[in-house]
């Protein structure tokens, strides 16, 4: 049996800040798409060291929840990750490139417990497992048995819970993308030890009860395109997300990033989420950049204190 080093006891995600070289910058202007951009004061950013936090959301913050992932023709992987957003933490969802030996549910989870997300400001407490298997009953339950390798975690309690509701999310989301599941029914994961229930995972989470989503476990505000690192061609570059407040008013900033920590706040302005029982919670807006690195930083407004930046997601990418 592989012996593994002891792990520090892990409580939260690192919001790390990120870093990227600014290439080349010309004039921009914003395209108007529902939203309205007015000019940032110029800023300077530091790393800083993250104030420790358990997994436990802020008392007060509202249940979050987002609608299950719908059938696409995208071979890529839905895979969710764990993340900080002020005092809180949530579950954040990319889409990855994953190989195709395996069926879709196992992909997505073996890209969960194995590979590195492409936001450094999230993090996976999930082991890469000697043994990893998925199945499907026709009661729209997905059954996943994996070796106990995969919880060498040590984590507190909130922050295991969180850690089992990472990998319902993301099969759910794997077999409903994939159309392995009817998405219009309520789908439940099975989570079996080298085959057998009652498994204690990371020491607090007991194994084996057919389990849902859990409300109040998504981000109320994440950046669907572009993903943490992408380049998009120079132009109009458009922005988009999803908010668990449809109807409600966004704001985003648009920074220009130059060296490892410097940025200049650039553009900005006011989206609304969509209202839509379609595309319920959706926003985007599209941009002109031209090429530079840049982050975009999309977040809700405190009403009891409206220069703060409230439950924020942020993505760095390059324009070329």
């Amino acid at each position: 049996m592989e012996t593994r080093k002891p792990r520090r006891r892990q409580t939260a995600g690192g919001g790390r800040t990120r870093s990227a070289v600014l290439l080349f910058v010309l004039p921009a202007a914003m395209v108007l798409s529902s939203c309205v951009a007015t000019p940032q004061p110029s800023l300077n950013t530091a790393a800083s060291t993250p104030q420790t936090v358990t997994g436990s959301a802020t008392a007060g913050v509202p249940s979050t929840s987002a609608p299950l992932e719908t059938t696409q023709a995208s071979n890529k992987a839905p895979v969710y990750w764990i993340g900080r957003s002020n005092e809180n933490v949530y579950l954040y969802r990319e889409f990855r490139d994953v190989p195709e030996q395996e069926n879709p549910v196992t992909r997505a989870l073996r890209s969960m417990m194995s590979d590195k997300p492409l936001d450094p400001d999230f993090f996976t407490p999930w082991q890469n497992p000697k043994k990893l298997a998925t199945s499907i009953s026709g009661k729209n339950v997905i059954t996943v048995d994996v070796s106990p390798d995969a919880f060498n975690s040590n984590l507190d309690e909130d922050m295991a819970k969180r850690a089992i509701q990472q990998l319902v999310y993301t099969a759910t989301a794997a077999g409903a993308s994939s159309g392995l599941v009817d998405s219009g029914q309520q789908i439940q994961v099975v989570i079996l030890v080298d085959g057998h229930t009652d498994y204690l995972a990371f020491n607090h989470v007991r194994l084996g009860s057919p389990t849902p989503r859990g409300a109040g476990m998504v981000a109320p505000v994440w950046i669907i395109d572009p993903q943490e690192g992408v380049g998009v061609p120079d132009g109009s570059v458009k922005i988009s997300g999803r908010s668990t407040l449809p109807g409600g008013k966004l704001r985003w900033k648009i920074l220009k990033v130059d060296g490892s920590s410097d940025k200049t706040a650039y553009l900005g302005g006011e989206v609304t989420a969509s209202a839509d029982q379609a595309q319920s919670g959706l926003f985007s807006m599209n941009v002109n950049l031209a090429p530079g690195n840049y982050e975009i930083r999309v977040f809700q407004v405190d009403p009891g204190n409206p220069d703060r930046e409230l439950n924020v997601d942020s993505r760095g990418f390059k324009v070329s």
